[in-house]
């Protein structure tokens, strides 16, 4: 695949995006003054790649002349395969990022992130395993240096959870966690179980892209809005205020609940935000609907209903059943470590979506 006219097309948007960011009028429009600037950050990397892609195709080419006009055995030639072997690995690494930059940036990849866990089959056992998946994803967010911040939580007795919501903030937050929505299986022996028999357990995963005014609006005369006093652990505060929100979406049908600021301004805008979460992506859900029948493979498309993965403790063992892929590390899953899943993820994700691309 020739890339050339592809750099030459991003080199020329990158000036025109440049220009348009320097107009004394251009952040008269916040909106469009941040897609650009999003634009502009995306077009600098891959114009400086097109360059550094460019040039490396010029050595490999003067090296293989090299080749061709010395006698076999000289030094000159010795160098230059071994240039030519260095340039040759350089020159896919670079032209696998452009053909990358070649898809069109999916909007809400940016975006940060609202993850909610619930307790599927399996009683208290799927609740600890919920707590698991939810220390599993804030020790990954650390890692990466995201924020994580609480919205709501329902704990159960054992010290799991039948429901945890948080919201995870910074770069590509949702580009990376959106291939964990789905049903995720956990297979061990419960702390509880006498005889040591297996269980089997499962949490749902739902991963939103956190919805701006712009994406859903929401008319007050459909919402149903209630203040209540919050309950459970964080000191006296929590318990004699009533900071508790709870909102009620008419059209849908959806409850959404924020308990965990003492603020119930807060709460009321933190469960707003989930609120248009949900609701985005429900209307995502359906557009992606009327395409799953012409798609090869699920991956990443939040169906719910899917069981994505399993967690096998006697085996040590993780299986993500989407691409087939088995991992004997479940400690470092679990303690964060989530590349070796995702990057394989998002590789299929890729090679789904460009071999479907038309240039």
């Amino acid at each position: 695949m020739d890339l050339r006219p592809q750099i030459e097309k991003f080199s020329r948007r990158f000036v025109e995006v440049e220009a348009a960011l320097s107009e004394p009028t251009a952040f008269d429009n916040p909106q469009r003054a941040q897609d650009l600037s999003r634009e502009y950050a995306r077009l600098k990397d891959l114009a400086a790649q097109g360059g550094d892609y460019l040039k490396t195709v010029a050595e490999l080419s003067e090296n293989r002349a090299l080749l061709q006009s010395e006698p076999a055995g000289s030094e000159l030639v010795q160098m230059a395969k071994e240039d030519i072997a260095r340039l040759e690995a350089q020159e896919r690494r670079l032209a696998r990022q452009i053909e990358k930059g070649l898809l069109p940036p999916e909007p809400t990849d940016s975006r940060n992130t609202i993850i909610e866990i619930r307790a599927g089959a399996g009683g208290q056992e799927s609740a600890l395993f919920a707590a698991d998946l939810y220390r599993m994803y804030t020790r990954y967010a650390e890692g990466r240096g995201w924020k994580n911040e609480d919205l709501d939580s329902s704990a159960s007795d054992l010290g799991g959870f039948k429901e945890i919501i948080f919201e995870i903030t910074g770069t590509d937050v949702y580009k990376r966690l959106k291939y964990e929505s789905g049903v995720h299986r956990v297979q061990r022996v419960p702390a509880t179980e006498a005889q040591g028999r297996i269980h089997t357990s499962t949490c749902t995963v739902a991963v939103l892209p956190e919805a701006e005014e712009v994406d859903v609006e929401l008319k007050p005369e459909d919402l149903d809005i209630t203040r209540c006093r919050a309950s459970g652990p964080g000191g006296q505060g929590v318990n004699t205020t009533d900071s508790a929100v709870q909102i009620i979406h008419r059209p849908t049908g959806l409850i959404v609940r924020c308990a965990d600021q003492r603020s119930q301004q807060k709460n009321k805008a933190r469960a707003l935000t989930v609120l248009r979460s949900r609701l985005l992506e429900r209307r995502v859900a359906e557009e992606n609907a009327k395409y799953a029948a012409q798609r090869k493979a699920q991956v990443g498309t939040g169906e719910r209903n899917e069981r994505i993965r399993t967690y096998n403790f006697p085996q040590n063992r993780v299986t993500d059943h989407r691409i087939e892929l088995t991992l004997y590390n479940l400690p470092f899953i679990l303690a964060g470590d989530l590349d070796p899943i995702l990057e394989p993820l998002m590789e299929q994700d890729f090679e789904e979506r460009f071999g479907a691309l038309k240039l």
